[in-house]
């Protein structure tokens, strides 16, 4: 008896995140609808979803929108208030926080420009956390109720201890993240991971579970989703594309080596060779037809495409997803990446539209950050009922 009293327990906690994730991939559904997305009866999904209003985890918007099959039902949604996450980043040259709601909408967000290269850890964290107490209380205003914080970092972590193992652009070795963030659920990330789970779960791909995810900030990060989940690899540093090397005879990269990706297609790789300052100064220059720019980024494209083909010779991804800053400059980037998988692939069916820019942009890493964070309460809603 207690053995299938346990089985019906955690096929009841299965059902819930299974009704709670139908509406996080699409609003206003009528119980009728959930119960044909998920194969339950419309009976126990009415029970669910009694269940999930009670504990102001959905919401109720009126009848369904006019063009349902049938006598229309009552839409639900997501609850706009209750539990949210808040993302934290440490960028090279600034610092953000943001919350999102369980639906993964942005509900306040902050900024604030840091020169973090070699600048102690410490000190960054403290501002980083004054930055996550603010938009923590302007949740809390809303109705909101920040579940956990994660914080974004542009370096190699172990998100199992909260540290940050290596930083080479910050200058940080053996940094425990987690533990300087103060109270509370604090997880580390590697930035390019959230920026890619943050495509599959924010992105708007219909269907999309494979794919490489590819930004750049100072470096170039990749990060790999196989069959919907994130690929860590066997230590978990999987998706380094920024040191492929595309020009064995060229330049020295500071991770020692010659010719790496990042020494032709990375931020200071670009802002160089085009003569400008800034990441805006370059998009400016490009918009206005500068030729050094504009040839900075062609030849940044080549060299990206020229890594990224070996990608996806290896891993047959549905996509190659552009995101973060690269995606402002995808105008003048992405032809040349075009170009070389064309020539490069070996998968002849792989066609220029699987080459996607993020709808996302520079904020794609801050709200997978935030989404990761109340991401567990879809995933485990049973567990918020019982608070």
């Amino acid at each position: 008896m207690p053995k299938r009293a346990g089985a019906q327990s955690e096929l009841r906690h299965r059902n819930l995140s299974l009704v709670l994730r139908a509406l996080a991939a699409g609003d206003n559904l009528s119980r009728a609808s959930i119960a044909a997305e998920v194969g339950l009866t419309r009976a126990t999904v009415s029970t669910l979803v009694d269940e999930l209003l009670a504990a102001g985890l959905l919401e109720e918007r009126g009848a369904q929108r006019p063009g349902t099959v049938g006598r229309p039902g009552t839409a639900l949604a997501l609850a706009a208030t209750g539990p949210a996450g808040i993302g934290a980043e440490i960028g090279i040259d600034h610092l953000a926080a943001c919350v999102v709601d369980l639906r993964g909408d942005v509900r306040c967000r902050t900024e604030a420009p840091a020169a973090n290269r070699g600048r102690p850890a410490a000190a960054v964290l403290a501002e980083l956390a004054e930055l996550t107490a603010q938009v923590g209380k302007e949740a809390a205003a809303m109705e909101l109720r920040p579940v956990g914080t994660t914080v974004a970092v542009p370096g190699l972590v172990s998100p199992d201890r909260g540290t940050v193992l290596r930083a080479p652009n910050l200058g940080w070795e053996e940094v425990a993240v987690a533990e300087s963030m103060g109270p509370g659920a604090t997880l580390v990330e590697n930035e390019a991971n959230l920026g890619a789970l943050a495509e599959l779960w924010l992105g708007g791909h219909d269907r999309l579970a494979d794919f490489v995810h590819v930004s750049a900030e100072i470096g170039i990060g990749a990060a790999l989703i196989v069959e919907g989940r994130l690929f860590r690899g066997a230590r978990g540093f999987a998706g380094e594309l920024g040191h492929v090397p595309v020009r064995p005879e060229g330049p020295l990269c500071s991770c020692g080596a010659h010719g790496c990706l990042e020494t032709f297609a990375g931020e200071e790789a670009l802002l160089r060779s085009a003569g400008v300052g800034t990441p805006r100064a370059l998009r400016a220059a490009a918009e206005s037809g500068d030729p050094a720019a504009i040839g900075a980024l062609e030849e940044a494209g080549k060299a990206l495409g020229i890594a990224l083909s070996g990608a996806v010779n290896l891993l047959d991804p549905q996509a190659v997803v552009v995101g973060g800053p690269l995606a402002d400059l995808a105008p003048w980037l992405l032809p040349g990446v075009r170009a070389e998988l064309a020539s490069r692939v070996t998968d002849r069916q792989w066609r220029p539209e699987d080459l996607v820019t993020s709808r996302l942009g520079r904020d794609g890493v801050l709200r997978g950050a935030a989404y990761s964070a109340v991401r567990p309460v879809l995933e485990a809603p049973a567990n918020w009922l019982r608070r």
